[in-house]
């Protein structure tokens, strides 16, 4: 066999694995995930029942396969925003919280992937459960580096703070007025660091 037909086959291979995560991923997360069958996934992908299970061996890993690219592109825009504030913590904050608040109001948004998953499966040794703590994991140990960069004393439990914040935006969006979210986060993230500061200055 040519490497032309070994790559042609390869591409093939690759669209319709891709057909299949992008039709469960828009499926998972406007309908949830356990309301989700493979026989839906397999109608509206246009895909074989027997090609799904060639990319994804069960549900469970075609879930955690969701839950992976939803990780890549929510810290692909956190990197792309970081890079643009890599010697100012405090803005490098304020930015993440412009963008996140922005999500947050969307007309389509339902809530953080990690988060609404997570309710779904409360299982510890689940596959899905494993890439959300990754990710939780991941957030705080970012916030972490930027309340180092802004000096605090506590940065870890300033982290911890920030991340209780911004997941609690994401679960609270039924709750805020349009354009209410970045606001709201910003002052509750600038409140929680003069606290952080006021502390520092009293020991």
């Amino acid at each position: 066999m040519s490497n032309g037909s070994k790559n042609s086959r390869a591409s093939g291979r690759n669209e319709v694995r891709e057909r299949i995560l992008e039709t469960a991923s828009e499926l998972f997360y406007q309908r949830g995930v356990r309301a989700v069958g493979v026989d839906l996934i397999v109608e509206q992908s246009g895909v074989a029942k027997t090609s799904l299970y060639r990319h994804f061996g069960t549900k469970d890993d075609l879930v955690a396969a969701f839950l992976q690219q939803e990780d890549l592109d929510f810290w692909s825009t956190w990197d792309r925003v970081a890079k643009q504030y890599s010697n100012d913590a405090k803005a490098e904050l304020d930015a993440h919280i412009e963008w996140i608040g922005e999500r947050v109001a969307r007309e389509n948004y339902r809530g953080c992937p990690q988060i609404n998953t997570a309710a779904e499966f409360p299982e510890a040794d689940h596959p899905a459960r494993k890439v959300i703590e990754r990710h939780m994991h991941e957030m705080r140990r970012r916030l972490k580096t930027i309340a180092e960069g802004m000096a605090v004393a506590a940065p870890d439990k300033l982290a911890g703070q920030l991340a209780v914040l911004i997941n609690g935006a994401f679960v609270s969006m039924q709750l805020l007025e349009p354009g209410e979210a970045t606001g709201l986060l910003r002052d509750a993230a600038h409140a929680l660091i003069c606290a952080s500061r006021r502390h520092e200055n009293q020991t």
